[in-house]
């Protein structure tokens, strides 16, 4: 079995204005990279709209509603804070970001594809249940998870997030969920100031986390000493990982010196992790990173690896 890559066009249509790092851009550029020799053997579909009761499993229905009926004329924007901004093709391009998700989850759980992809924007792991902040509308990892929970028969699923950034969002929609645990490396300090060691919601949350300037080989220990044995002992179903970039060392975001090479190790690490618990299913979503050139590349490691390991 392959592994599955789901996008859209739509998602290119999302567009904050100029000189916001979460440009389209950054898509337009791991999509180039996805187009290469390497990854001619990756199945390749159009992400679906998630509907409003997807959405609703872990968003209440009227913020759901709000952020659906904001749609603004072409060439014209609403900012929801003061980095989170709506334009005319938003809420399309995050129907189908959360969309892809669930699709993903449906070919993984039905054993069509071991492993997906979901190379979509906007991202997703800083929206909380009633809140967009940090670029993102909709909790997308989250809604994978009660999507597996609710249609697939899935007793316990891990979100796994390596984005530079805590994911607040993706927290704050677990934290009471003792059948999803989350699991995150990033910078601290820094944006959005959440992600403590203490933060252990129900017993479900294990945030490792990494100062200025760390390196891969700190990474790659907070992974393999704090959060992959939390994970092991949790025996999920399903991995869905926020793959966010952005702790490469060339990011202008953050301060953490990750490289390709170490997001390729924990890619592999995970794989394997899911080979023993969960029969290898994998559902991988794009989340940060704003150097394009270390986007891309970092990407195609991720996605190599997922697709061989």
């Amino acid at each position: 079995m392959s592994t599955l890559l789901l996008t859209h066009r739509a998602c290119l249509l999302h567009d904050p204005g100029d000189y916001h790092p979460e440009c389209p851009d950054r898509l337009r550029a791991v999509l180039k990279a996805l187009d290469q020799e390497d990854f001619s053997e990756l199945i390749r579909d159009q992400a679906p709209e998630a509907t409003v009761e997807q959405l609703c499993r872990v968003h209440p229905r009227n913020y759901v509603e709000a952020i659906l009926g904001i749609r603004p004329p072409a060439g014209e924007s609403v900012p929801l804070d003061g980095d989170t901004i709506m334009s005319h093709g938003s809420a399309e391009a995050a129907l189908r970001a959360a969309g892809a998700a669930v699709a993903a989850v449906d070919a993984v759980m039905r054993g069509e594809v071991r492993r997906a992809f979901c190379a979509t924007r906007p991202p997703g792991h800083h929206a909380e249940p009633s809140r967009p902040m940090g670029f993102c509308f909709f909790a997308n990892a989250v809604v994978a998870a009660r999507h597996a929970i609710a249609e697939h028969g899935a007793r316990r699923v891990a979100v796994l997030d390596f984005d530079v950034h805590h994911g607040n969002g993706s927290q704050a929609c677990v934290e009471t969920d003792p059948a999803i645990l989350y699991a995150s490396s990033h910078q601290w300090p820094l944006y959005p100031g959440t992600g403590e060691v203490r933060e252990r919601g129900c017993g479900n949350i294990f945030n490792a986390v990494l100062p200025p300037g760390a390196d891969g080989a700190a990474f790659r220990a907070a992974w393999a000493e704090t959060l992959m044995p939390a994970v092991d002992r949790f025996a999920p179903d399903l991995l869905v990982i926020s793959a966010g970039f952005d702790a490469h060392a060339r990011d202008p975001l953050a301060q953490l010196r990750v490289r390709e090479a170490d997001f390729a190790w924990l890619t592999a690490e995970l794989c394997a992790l899911a080979e023993r618990r969960c029969g290898g299913k994998v559902v991988s979503l794009l989340e940060g990173g704003y150097d394009l050139e270390a986007l891309a590349h970092s990407t195609a490691a991720h996605v190599r690896v997922l697709m061989r390991a």
